[in-house]
């Protein structure tokens, strides 16, 4: 397993000379963020992204993430030139050595929370959702900002988009994503790059928008629609967790070999469709994250792996749910669960 952590690039507050200080740490996982969605990122900033990057002792093979344009979820006419443009990127992309790439097909909004700055009972501050409150959150007036997305819609675009979404169905969406990966998978194929879809977050519909990554049953019909190797999953336990339903060890151990990409953060359910996110250890929430990293020993699983979305701790201002020092402590727990079960088969097999 190679133990990742997300960089938001030179203007992010977490620096590489940061990061490298995290022994846990064997890379960074990151992408290009002044290049407008749906054009082509060009070779040559990648390489200088990699060489940045390599500068300071730290590997760079995976990108998170190719963001697709919403006109290719929507099934514009304008969607093949589009498309052609990522199969450029991935191009690109694979001559600079990236191995694994991350993509969503979430409308209009990727992760969605309802309060970046949630007080919890130990003073730190965290993620939160909660669905009546979006419920009652009006397009119209109300400013949307999450870090991670693209923000640079002007208001009459963004509810244009919402209304277009709004008028299709998930098989529609489905269709388009097919149409999208049976495009994109032979390039995938041609440059060994792993296409790995994060699942919607949260994994249900919001604004009346289809979502159609949210369970097992769309997994399996995101994989078995297209049996390239290629064609995988970034399985991310805070997002297909926010349904309880929803079986974390059952489906990496279901679905391993399809796994390109592991994101783990733990959250707390404190109702129905409402949850925060908490530190990244067993006990602190609700998800176990100590039988999510046995069942990634138990496939073998040897691929990239990060902490996810971290709480505000000990007074620390930054991009809200990645922040240095949580994640930091959420990657060295991490790291110390792997390192247990390793001994303990490397005893039981010496034992035998």
């Amino acid at each position: 397993m190679e133990f990742m952590f997300r960089w938001y690039g030179k203007e992010d507050p977490v620096t590489l000379d940061m990061i490298k200080q995290i022994s846990a740490v064997d890379g960074v996982v990151s992408a290009i963020y002044d290049v407008p969605v749906g054009e082509i990122w060009p070779l040559e900033k990648i390489k200088d992204l990699k060489d940045e990057i390599s500068s300071h002792g730290l590997k760079f093979t995976v990108i998170e993430s190719v963001p697709v344009h919403e006109k290719i979820k929507l099934g514009h006419p304008d969607r093949d030139r589009l498309i052609d443009n990522f199969n450029q990127t991935l191009r690109n992309l694979g001559k600079a050595g990236i191995k694994v790439v991350t993509y969503n097909f979430m409308a209009v909004f990727d992760w969605m929370r309802t309060n970046l700055y949630y007080k919890l009972a130990d003073g730190s501050y965290a993620l939160l959702y909660n669905h009546d409150t979006l419920q009652n959150f009006n397009l119209n007036s109300d400013k949307l900002s999450l870090p991670g997305w693209d923000s640079s819609y002007k208001p009459e675009e963004l509810r244009s988009l919402v209304t277009q979404f709004q008028n299709m169905t998930e098989d529609d969406l489905w269709d388009n994503l097919l149409y999208f990966l049976n495009k994109i998978i032979p390039i995938a194929e041609e440059t060994g790059i792993k296409m790995a879809i994060h699942p919607d977050d949260p994994p249900w519909s919001i604004f009346n928008l289809p979502r159609i990554i949210k369970n097992r049953s769309d997994i399996k019909k995101l994989l078995n629609s297209i049996e390239s190797p290629m064609n995988g999953l970034a399985l991310c336990s805070g997002s297909f967790g926010a349904d309880p339903n929803n079986n974390i060890p059952a489906i990496i151990r279901e679905f391993g070999d399809r796994i390109h990409f592991g994101h783990i953060r733990n959250i707390k359910f404190i109702g129905t469709k409402q949850f925060h996110e908490t530190a990244h250890t067993t006990e602190s929430g609700s998800l176990k994250i100590s039988e999510i990293v046995k069942a990634y020993a138990d496939i073998g699983y040897t691929g990239p792996i990060r902490p996810d979305h971290g709480r505000m701790i000990w007074n620390e201002r930054g991009k809200p749910g990645y922040g240095l020092y949580d994640r930091a402590l959420g990657i060295m727990y991490l790291k110390g669960l792997w390192e247990g079960i390793q001994i303990e088969k490397n005893e039981k097999n010496t034992n035998l």
